[in-house]
C-alpha cells in the first residue's frame, strides 16, 4: 500500500509542495510527516492537503489551525 499527499491552494487547485514528500508505507508515517512539515507547506502556498491510499481519497484537511483558508483571512 502507498499513502500519498496531494497539496491544494485556497481554490482547490493542486500546488507544488514547498517540501517534497515521499510515498509512505503506513497512514501513521504519512500523518507524522505532515505534522512535521505543515507550517513550511502552508508558507509555501498549500492551504489544504488530501491523503490518499493507493489513489483512493481517505480525507482532506486544512493546514490552517483554525480551519480557514488564506483567502478567508485576508
Amino acid at each position: 500500500m502507498a499513502w500519498t499527499w496531494r497539496f491544494e491552494g485556497s481554490g482547490g487547485a493542486e500546488v507544488q509542495p514547498a517540501v517534497e514528500p515521499e510515498e509512505f508505507t503506513t497512514q501513521g508515517d504519512a500523518e507524522s510527516w505532515i505534522g512535521e512539515h505543515w507550517k513550511a507547506l502552508q508558507e509555501g502556498g498549500a492551504d489544504q492537503v488530501e491523503l490518499s491510499e493507493d489513489g483512493t481519497k481517505i480525507y482532506a484537511m486544512s493546514l490552517h489551525p483554525d480551519g480557514e483558508t488564506a483567502a478567508a483571512e485576508e
